[in-house]
């Protein structure tokens, strides 16, 4: 029993041995199979793709650091700053509230007047100087006449006329013959001849060109008005018809001329534009005032230089020195009392 069981596990352990050398080793060739030569090459790029892969690997496993922020340097600021656009300007209030009522006013119109209802009628020329005490406001460096109203003409609001007499306007006030704004501009400043000359120096053309304007040479005006009585309302009234800056031409040495119109506004036309502008007043900033305030009641000083007459004469021409302003003073009493011996008491 002994020699049976010992020979069973001899055969067990023969054919176990056989098996294992059976059994092919690795990288051995395979019967029926063709092979190639192993690469050296491919092993080491083998070997080194295994090695990124395990270093891919490891790298996909450690958590990721956050992005580091890198500083702007001053060009890219620059750059950034200028990319943004700039705010636009706003100019703060210059007070507490915003002055717009002035802006915004309208003319208050003239009652209707009829010929038939006109009993009396006179026409008047006065001349306003604005270097008398109650007439400085007219000339504020903050707000001047000439200003207002060489602003409303170079914008086109307002049309100058012609002041040279003519043969339909033998006084130049009738508002006869528009002018361009600049020669209305050009009326106001001296004038100077400029010639353009050639190479053996004759004069090829010449021309007038207007100086620079200074509205402080501006010092007196000259209104156009009529006083008229109104029997349907019973008032005695004085409607300006025109207004002139006066100004004083150049004239030959030793002789002295008489201050001349630059030219004229119809007043009526003017009147919505001096509705606009709001009069310096000495002694409140919050009296809202216009010019054509001003003219409508009459808040300035003017004197009389000349009344209609039948021989067309001024006062100048019959009076001298203080004379004149005497037969001024005696005509606005004419038209007082005149008004006056209408009434009964």
């Amino acid at each position: 029993m002994k020699k049976k069981l010992l020979i069973i596990l001899l055969c067990t352990l023969s054919v176990a041995a056989f098996a294992q050398k059976a059994k092919p080793k690795a990288g051995a060739k395979t019967p029926g199979k063709k092979t190639t030569a192993p690469n050296k090459n491919a092993g080491i790029k083998n070997a080194g793709s295994t090695t990124q892969q395990a270093a891919n690997n490891n790298a996909a496993n450690k958590p990721v650091p956050p992005p580091v922020q890198q500083q702007p340097s001053v060009t890219d600021t620059t750059k950034k700053q200028a990319a943004v656009p700039a705010k636009p300007f706003e100019r703060p209030l210059d007070g507490y509230y915003k002055k717009s009522n002035i802006l915004s006013a309208r003319v208050t119109p003239y009652a209707n007047l009829r010929e038939s209802d006109v009993v009396f009628s006179k026409r008047l020329w006065q001349e306003i100087d604005v270097r008398e005490k109650s007439n400085t406001y007219l000339a504020s460096p903050k707000s001047r006449l000439i200003d207002v109203l060489m602003d409303a003409v170079m914008a086109g609001e307002l049309t100058a006329y012609d002041p040279n007499p003519t043969k339909d306007d033998p006084g130049g006030d009738m508002f006869t013959k528009p002018l361009k704004p600049e020669e209305a501009k050009g009326r106001m400043a001296d004038s100077s001849l400029v010639e353009k000359r050639d190479s053996l120096n004759n004069v090829i053309k010449s021309n007038m060109v207007a100086g620079e304007f200074n509205p402080d040479s501006i010092v007196r005006f000259r209104i156009k008005e009529d006083w008229m009585f109104d029997k349907q309302r019973s008032v005695f009234e004085p409607r300006i018809i025109g207004i002139a800056p006066l100004i004083k031409p150049k004239a030959t040495p030793g002789v002295e001329l008489d201050l001349q119109p630059a030219f004229w506004i119809y007043f009526p036309e003017a009147r919505q534009v001096l509705a606009t502008k709001e009069v310096v007043n000495r002694d409140n900033d919050a009296t809202g005032l216009s010019f054509d305030d001003v003219f409508m009641k009459r808040l300035f000083t003017a004197y009389v230089v000349k009344q209609s007459n039948n021989k067309d004469e001024r006062i100048k021409d019959y009076a001298q020195g203080i004379d004149r302003l005497y037969e001024s003073q005696r005509i606005k009493k004419t038209l007082m009392d005149w008004e006056l011996d209408l009434w009964q008491y």
